[in-house]
């Protein structure tokens, strides 16, 4: 057992533990966490399942992150109580009486001789001491007395508040490890979804995409609204950094993207014969319309809006964001279809249209439009509130520890009839230079002293 207690109270065992966490928390920056496995495919290929295995793609809710935590935790606790109970004695029960051998070997010190009582010496030193703020304690015995005082006490216990205060963000850490999530809600305008884990919906009224002149994204501005029991409680316009908090949940305007399920598209049709020959067409997904001027209907069946050809050669889209449109149209001619083939907006032509009877018709994408979507993070911390006080008391710890040291001044008296011979020392764990001109300043206010 004490061997175990040994182990744990180790300083090394807590720098090892806090070099892991470091390393194991940088891995878990640097591989976005919570993310779907499709994601995690196309980013990392087959090292995408090993991430997921070892748990490196949920970090802080990982079995083994959490017993990093609890094992530097057990440390930090023993570390304490090891060195906490001398403290605590020195504190609440100091020895007062010491023989004056042991004031005379401390570095700041001075001898007296004062022609007054022993008695007379003791109370104005006393009165000395506590106008400076000094505690006194006193003990006295035949012809001697002992005074020990002190001040600011809690500059021994610095080191202690500051392992309370990370013990307090390490629960935190766990408990927001555990009971946390973030969750992204994708919305169209007028659209109410339900929040996970919560107990409210929320609708978005409005979305505004704000752009510089050169036409890169300034700002995302979401109006949202909390519904609780069907009815409007609260209304905020949300941006980036400056989120919407409810009820410990937090609404972060994460990103945004476009509804491709139904879009409108631009279709120009020419001919190859006739340069004269140019129509606009209209369309939506699954439409028809008739091309003025011909007997022909054209319609879109499905719309792409970063085309690629996939190693099996399937057609797939590399992502939601519009940088290779691509619509495959048909046209018919009564009951009979004409052509087919997919026609694309960056590169006209590169179309690959399939005719099934001659035609002089072209196709050109020219334009296409959708509704855009707001990306809504919802977040919540259970753990937020003790890390924020775990924080606290870490700075307060650090506070007494490095400016606020402890001050010690004890003093030896010994009475000769009318004559008193005073010895006084102190100590001081930090600030020694200002300590020692307070402590002169002490003793020459008795020297001056009746």
């Amino acid at each position: 057992m004490k061997s175990l207690f040994k182990y744990f109270s180790s300083v090394k065992l807590a720098i090892v533990l806090l070099i892991i966490i470091t390393a194991a928390s940088m891995v878990g920056t640097l591989i976005p966490q919570q993310r779907s496995p499709e994601e995690y495919i196309a980013q990392y290929g087959r090292w995408a399942n090993v991430f997921q295995q070892l748990q490196l793609t949920n970090l802080y809710k990982s079995w083994w992150f959490s017993a990093l935590l609890f094992l530097f935790a057990l440390n930090i606790i023993v570390c304490t109580l090891n060195r906490l109970s001398p403290k605590l004695k020195k504190a609440f029960r100091p020895r007062v009486a010491v023989e004056t051998k042991n004031i005379e070997v401390l570095k700041i010190k001075e001898k007296l001789k004062k022609p007054m009582s022993l008695d007379s010496a003791r109370e104005m030193l006393k009165k000395e001491l506590s106008s400076r703020h000094f505690r006194v304690r006193e003990t006295q015995m035949d012809n001697k007395a002992f005074l020990y005082a002190r001040k600011r006490v809690l500059g021994w216990f610095g080191a202690d508040i500051v392992h309370l205060g990370i013990l307090i963000i390490i629960a935190g850490g766990i408990i927001s490890g555990i009971g946390g999530f973030r969750w992204n809600l994708t919305f169209s305008e007028g659209r109410v979804l339900d929040v996970p884990r919560a107990e409210f919906k929320l609708k978005l009224d409005k979305f505004e995409t704000e752009y510089y002149p050169s036409g890169g994204v300034k700002d995302w501005k979401s109006t949202l609204t909390v519904f609780e029991n069907e009815k409007p409680v609260l209304s905020k316009i949300i941006e980036v950094n400056h989120p919407l908090s409810y009820k410990g949940f937090v609404f972060y305007q994460s990103s945004y993207g476009w509804d491709w399920r139904n879009p409108s598209v631009e279709i120009l049709a020419k001919k190859r014969e006739d340069s004269s020959f140019s129509r606009t067409m209209k369309l939506k997904i699954g439409e028809k319309v008739r091309l003025e001027g011909e007997d022909i209907e054209v319609s879109v069946l499905e719309f792409i809006p970063d085309f690629v050809i996939g190693e099996k050669g399937q057609i797939a889209t590399r992502s939601l964001d519009p940088n290779n449109p691509a619509v495959f149209i048909e046209g018919w001619q009564a009951e009979e279809k004409l052509f087919s083939g997919w026609i694309f907006a960056k590169f006209p032509d590169f179309a690959r249209i399939h005719s099934e009877k001659e035609t002089d018709l072209t196709f050109e994408l020219k334009d296409f439009k959708s509704s855009q979507l707001s990306i809504i993070q919802a977040s919540k911390d259970p753990g937020a509130n003790f890390i924020w006080a775990g924080c606290t008391i870490l700075m307060i710890g650090l506070f007494f520890a490095f400016y606020w040291p402890t001050r010690e001044i004890r003093v030896a008296l010994e009475g000769l009839g009318n004559k008193v011979d005073i010895t006084a020392g102190g100590v001081a764990s930090k600030s020694k230079d200002t300590f020692k001109a307070e402590f002169k300043k002490i003793t020459e206010s008795i020297r001056r002293s009746k």
